[in-house]
């Protein structure tokens, strides 16, 4: 007897082209293997979803391998990071703290 299937969907996005899939996969699917059972990247060339961080309706998920999909999720492709967000808003900061101490010494 054959697996039974979900349906899920699976999405990427650039700043400037968006796709979102929607598939059947058997039941006990993982969310690596969905995003890779998509096709995704014959949208996007150079999208490498063996190593892609990936989520579910906005929640990233740590151990994509492992989890298993359920009936009506949204798997998420994300795109690297360019810059840390913590190491940006600290750099921010000591610009901030800089300026207000030049604006000081000029008082």
């Amino acid at each position: 007897m054959d697996k039974p299937e979900i349906a899920i969907e699976v999405v990427y996005a650039l700043a400037d082209k968006q796709k979102l899939l929607r598939l059947t996969v058997p039941a006990g699917t993982s969310v690596r293997d969905a995003a890779l059972r998509s096709g995704m990247a014959a949208f996007f060339p150079g999208l490498d979803l063996a190593s892609a961080p990936l989520g579910i309706f906005g929640k990233a998920v740590a151990k994509p391998d492992e989890r298993i999909l359920e009936e009506g999720e949204r798997v998420e492709i994300y795109r690297p990071l360019i810059a840390d967000p913590k190491e940006v808003r600290k750099q921010r900061a000591a610009k901030a703290a800089k300026t207000k101490a030049d604006d000081a010494e000029a008082n």
